[in-house]
């Protein structure tokens, strides 16, 4: 409900934005973009086709340059960047959190990217140039270096007065880091503990030293999994030596949560997850026309498999009537245990100790619904077509192609993943062709024997 009316907002917005800017009343859409909350100004400027974004862009608060820029998506990030010079784009990162920096800087064309780097003041430059030296989507990449450290033979009581010098603490800050001399995490002291605790205390009295770190070079999709595990808002990041570098946030993992969800589900059908939903026409062409061209040669395959058996679909027309029902039943079987495992290992349920009866399941449960579905169409074609015969074939033919599609969607992504391939890119691709190809090959074959 929340979402829906959300949307309705930004479609009532786009249209004011529109109408404004046909009307040439640029200073009324100006008023409107600064009254708006950035993330909501990225929202309009990622439903505005890209001819209206260079005037809106010229339109919005410098200021709210690098806010809004944090929001936007990869793709409309970068048309954006295109329209700056890059100094205005240094300006515009002022500030930013290291890992959004990085993250924009990492889509840049090299010589941009050094000109940008050229602008930024020295303290900049190292806090991006330290993210960008770890390898994109690790927890070092996404890290951010705004940490308050203390050290253990500190007293509760100088900590308290020194935070309120301070005035203030990073976003999301739960947990301040304890380090020695050599800027080791020796522990972590929670904000409640340090309020609630004897002031004469040291931190080495009340910290915590059993606290999880995260490994600089663990991949975003673990850290995910153990701030979902353990509840976490934020969490160390230390390297080899478990020298502290900065920490992870909850706002971060959200992100990477909702980026990784998006990618599955784009992946699917061969898209990009970062996809400008209004590119140009050439670009998005580019990019789904290879798709598609992959989807081609497995209908190729499927019928160079068909054309194998010409003779026999020459002298039965009913079974080329009949045909398509086997490869489209696995397909849809395969489908749903393929999504079911691409989850299960995203989610870090499956590994080399379960996927041996995972399989086993799965083979089982594609030999049930074969079982069931098999004698339900051979049933209805035997009546159809007033010959037994034919309704045997098809069942066998289902039968074999269920199994085969439970079991080949089990090991599709297990062996794509130990390939480093994304499942959720091909596996679909490749479940379809085997299913087709078996489907067929079962129908068509068993087809051939049995009835000519």
């Amino acid at each position: 409900m929340a979402e829906t009316l959300e949307q309705d907002l930004t479609q009532q917005k786009l249209k004011e934005v529109k109408n404004a800017l046909d009307s040439g009343m640029f200073i009324h859409v100006r008023r409107i973009l600064q009254e708006m909350d950035p993330s909501d100004v990225a929202l309009l400027f990622e439903s505005t086709p890209t001819k209206g974004r260079a005037v809106l862009w010229q339109l919005v608060d410098p200021d709210l340059h690098g806010e809004i820029l944090e929001e936007l998506s990869e793709d409309v990030k970068d048309s954006i960047i295109r329209l700056m010079d890059p100094e205005l784009v240094a300006a515009a990162t002022e500030g930013m959190d290291t890992d959004d920096l990085a993250n924009l800087l990492r889509g840049l064309p090299d010589s941009v990217y050094r000109e940008i780097l050229a602008q930024m003041d020295a303290q900049d430059r190292h806090r991006v140039e330290a993210a960008l030296s770890y390898p994109e989507e690790t927890a070092g990449a996404i890290m951010n270096t705004d940490t308050v450290t203390l050290r253990p033979d500190v007293t509760v009581d100088v900590i308290l007065r020194y935070l309120r010098l301070k005035g203030e603490l990073p976003e999301a800050t739960d947990n301040l880091y304890v380090v020695n001399l050599r800027d080791e995490l020796l522990g972590q002291v929670s904000l409640t503990t340090l309020v609630t605790a004897n002031p004469s205390a040291t931190i080495a009295d009340v910290m915590d030293t059993g606290a999880e770190k995260i490994p600089a070079d663990m991949e975003e999709t673990e850290v995910a999994q153990m701030f979902e595990r353990y509840n976490w808002i934020s969490a160390p990041v230390v390297d080899d030596r478990g020298v502290l570098l900065g920490r992870i946030t909850i706002d971060d993992v959200v992100d990477i949560i909702r980026e990784d969800a998006e990618h599955s589900m784009m992946s699917m059908a061969g898209l990009d997850d970062e996809e400008d939903t209004f590119a140009p026409v050439l670009k998005s062409t580019k990019r789904r026309t290879v798709w598609l061209g992959i989807n081609l040669l497995t209908a190729l395959m499927a019928a160079f498999v068909s054309n194998l058996f010409e003779d026999t679909l020459a002298q039965m027309a009913t079974l080329a009537v009949l045909m398509t029902i086997v490869p489209s039943m696995g397909g849809i079987a395969g489908s749903q245990t393929l999504t079911l495992v691409i989850r299960g290992m995203a989610l870090g349920h499956i590994g080399d100790s379960n996927s041996r009866w995972l399989l086993g399941k799965e083979a089982l449960i594609g030999l049930l619904n074969g079982l069931i579905w098999a004698l339900l169409i051979a049933a209805v074609v035997a009546v159809w077509k007033q010959d037994i015969r034919v309704g045997a074939v098809i069942a066998f033919a289902m039968l074999v192609n269920m199994v085969c599609a439970g079991a080949s969607g089990v090991m599709i992504p297990l062996l794509m993943k130990r390939m480093n391939i994304d499942p959720a890119l091909a596996g679909g691709v490749v479940l379809t062709t085997i299913t087709d190809v078996v489907g067929l090959f079962a129908f068509l074959g068993v087809a051939t024997w049995l009835l000519l």
